[in-house]
């Protein structure tokens, strides 16, 4: 059992937890997930480590409730337990020094993008972050950002905050006044599409996170199953970390509409 030592609301649908787990909070690194489950019959969800403190013994995590095993984690209240949590897992992401490093985070993808921001800037870094969503009150770690980057800009949709316009908009303003060495993005797929596709045509090197995928986390089910340069990869075990400009976004997308309800 996993206690919950805080939680806190950021809208009707999003909660940062803050649960108790001092083994993974010692072994995890930048990009890193866990797996949760509430309930012993309950539902094995893969969730990305949003942060960690050691001293505490806790880690992050930023949960969306979109479904009931979502929602019920979503439910949980301080002090609460969480039935299971198994991790790190995955592939951490790559750090080192490289220059000017640009991070696009969009809706909940914001959360797994904080430790990488947090990661590049003390590897030496000049990190500038852009975070995106449809209107304000879904923007999310907007001080925690700041804190960890030289810069912050903010884009919204409807014009509620920061500047009007898409994600791809505060990044192609960035990269058009200074050279940008490389590129992160994480949030919806087709967000990171198209991100994707304006960081190739000026060259910059793209790592994107395909986490929003995984559904078992181990590489059993298929589910996560993309390809990256013509190669099929399982986002859980080989990811979720890959080159953007190598990632089959349209069949990412095909994959995912699996999942509508509306089909």
């Amino acid at each position: 059992m996993h206690r919950i030592l805080s939680k806190e609301r950021f809208s009707s649908r999003v909660v940062k937890l803050e649960v108790e787990a001092p083994l993974i909070a010692r072994a995890r690194k930048a990009g890193h997930f866990v797996i949760v489950k509430t309930g012993e019959k309950g539902e094995r969800i893969p969730l990305t480590i949003a942060g960690a403190d050691t001293q505490r013994g806790s880690i992050t995590l930023v949960v969306q409730a979109v479904g009931t095993s979502t929602e019920k984690i979503c439910a949980l209240k301080e002090g609460d337990e969480i039935t299971d949590l198994a991790g790190p897992l995955g592939q951490a992401t790559h750090i080192e020094k490289v220059g000017t490093v640009l991070c696009a985070g969009g809706g909940v993808g914001v959360a797994p993008l904080m430790p990488i921001v947090e990661a590049m800037q003390q590897a030496g870094n000049r990190v500038i972050v852009v975070l995106a969503a449809r209107t304000r009150e879904l923007i999310l770690l907007e001080e925690p950002m700041r804190a960890f980057s030289d810069e912050v800009i903010l884009m919204t949709e409807d014009g509620s905050y920061g500047e009007k316009g898409l994600v791809t908009q505060g990044v192609e303003n960035v990269i058009r006044r200074e050279k940008v060495d490389l590129c992160v993005t994480i949030g919806p797929a087709v967000m990171m599409k198209f991100v994707a596709a304006l960081t190739k045509r000026y060259e910059i090197p793209t790592i994107a996170s395909l986490n929003t995928i995984m559904v078992d986390a181990t590489g059993m089910c298929g589910a996560c199953r993309v390809t990256v340069g013509g190669k099929t990869r399982f986002v859980c075990v080989d990811g979720p970390e890959f080159d953007a400009h190598q990632v089959d976004f349209n069949e990412m997308l095909l994959r995912l509409k699996g999942y509508d309800n509306d089909r």
